[in-house]
C-alpha cells in the first residue's frame, strides 16, 4: 500500500498468471499452452513484416484480419472486434457491455480473472454454483442480472456445454448480454458464432494462443451483432486505438490461412488428451470429460498438492488451484507424446 496509489488501486485482488519458471529441461503443462508450434507461414508472414514499416502505426481497425475471420465464419467484418489477447477483449466487454448497477452472473469455478475485472469495474459477481459433476445448469441462469459470462468448454474443469443449453440461457436473458469465453472451443467443441445471428445478445470470445498456438503474439477476438461490436470500439477507442502490432496482425492472418495447420494441431492435442486420460484412470485418477487442451484430474488417495510438488522434484510442472472444491485436482495441459510420457511416468514414481 502507498499514499500515491487510488483507493480503488488498493482494493484491487489481480489476477495470477500460470507460473513460467527458468528452470532448465522442463515438462511444463501448467498454463494451457499448445505443444505444437505455430504454423511455419505464420513465422513467413512476421518476418516479411520485418521491414522499414515498423516505424509506421498498425492499422487500428485490423480490417484484413477482420475480414479473414469474418470469411472464416461466414459472417461480415462489422461482426468482428480485436484486442491484444482475448483478456483485454473480456475486459472491454466487462466495461463496455455489462449493466454495473446489477449483478453479473459467471460459475463458481472458472476463469480467475472474472472476479478480477469485476473489482476492476467496480461490478458485484454472483458465482453460480457447477453442478456436483462439475457442469453448468442453465436453470441456474435463469435469475435477474447485468450479464452472464462463462468459458465453453469452461475452464479449468474442461467441461462443455451443448449449444442447445447455450441457447437455453440466451433465450432466458434476452435483455442482457450473453458472453459465451471459448479460448478452448477449437479442441473439441462446436462454436456458438453460429448463433450470432440468431441471439442479438450473444457475444463471443476466442483467442489465437490455444489452438493456432500464437499465445506469444496476443491475439483475441470476439463475435456478434454490430450493435455490440460498436460499443467494444468506443471502448477500444477510449483506451488504446492500436491494440494489436504489425507482426502480431500478420502473423494472426496467416494462421487463419493455414487451415490444415491448425486441423493437425488439434486433431494431435485431442488425440493426446484422450491416451493420457486413459493413462491417468488406469492410475486411479478420477478425469473430468474434457473438450480442452488439458484435463482436470484428482487421485483416489494422494493429495492434488503433494502430486504438484512431487512432479515439481522431477521437474514437471501442472497446475494445483488451492481453492475450494477443486483443492485436490490438477490441471494438466495436453503436451507432446514425449511430455505426457515424461508425466506418465513421474505419476507412476510416486
Amino acid at each position: 500500500m502507498s499514499k500515491f496509489w487510488s483507493p480503488l488501486v488498493n482494493d484491487l485482488v489481480p489476477y495470477v498468471p500460470g507460473e513460467q519458471p527458468k528452470m532448465a529441461n522442463l515438462v511444463k503443462l501448467n498454463t494451457n499452452e499448445n505443444p505444437f508450434g505455430p504454423s511455419p507461414k505464420v513465422v513467413e508472414a512476421i518476418k516479411a513484416e520485418l521491414n522499414d514499416n515498423l516505424r509506421l502505426y498498425p492499422d487500428p481497425e485490423g480490417e484484413s484480419l477482420r475480414q479473414t475471420i469474418a470469411n472464416y465464419h461466414s459472417l461480415k467484418p462489422e461482426q468482428i472486434f480485436l484486442g491484444n489477447g482475448s483478456d483485454e477483449v473480456l475486459a472491454h466487454i466487462f466495461y463496455g457491455l455489462f449493466q454495473h448497477g446489477e449483478p453479473i452472473l459467471f460459475p463458481d469455478i472458472t476463469y480467475s480473472f472474472y472476479p478480477v475485472y469485476c473489482g476492476l469495474y467496480d461490478i458485484e459477481g454472483i458465482k453460480v454454483p457447477l453442478t456436483d459433476s462439475f457442469e453448468i445448469n442453465p436453470e441456474d441462469y435463469k435469475q435477474a442480472n447485468g450479464g452472464v459470462i462463462f468459458p465453453n468448454p469452461n475452464a479449468p474443469t474442461g467441461r462443455y456445454l451443448g449449444l442447445e443449453h447455450v441457447e437455453e440461457i440466451l433465450r432466458a436473458n434476452p435483455d442482457r448480454v450473453v458472453v459465451v469465453d471459448e479460448a478452448y472451443i477449437d479442441f473439441g467443441g462446436e462454436s456458438a458464432i453460429t448463433l450470432v445471428d440468431d441471439y442479438p445478445n450473444l457475444l463471443v470470445s476466442q483467442t489465437l494462443s490455444k489452438a493456432r498456438s500464437l499465445a506469444g503474439l496476443r491475439v483475441g477476438f470476439a463475435v456478434g451483432n454490430p450493435d455490440l461490436i460498436e460499443a467494444l470500439n468506443r471502448v477500444k477507442n477510449s483506451f488504446n486505438s492500436y491494440p494489436l502490432d504489425r507482426l502480431a496482425l500478420a502473423g494472426a492472418q496467416a494462421a487463419y490461412e493455414d487451415e490444415a495447420w491448425f486441423q493437425k494441431c488439434c486433431d494431435g492435442v485431442i488425440s493426446e488428451r484422450e491416451r493420457l486420460t486413459k493413462a491417468l484412470a488406469e492410475l486411479d485418477f478420477e478425469v473430468l470429460p474434457s473438450k480442452a487442451n488439458f484435463v482436470l484430474a484428482r487421485h483416489k488417495a494422494k493429495s492434488g498438492e503433494s502430486l504438484a510438488q512431487g512432479l515439481r522434484e522431477q521437474g514437471i510442472i501442472v497446475r494445483h488451484f488451492n481453492k475450494p472444491r477443486i483443492e485436490q485436482f490438477l490441471r494438466i495441459t495436453i503436451g507432446t507424446p514425449e511430455q505426457n510420457d515424461a508425466l506418465i511416468k513421474g505419476l507412476k514414481s510416486l
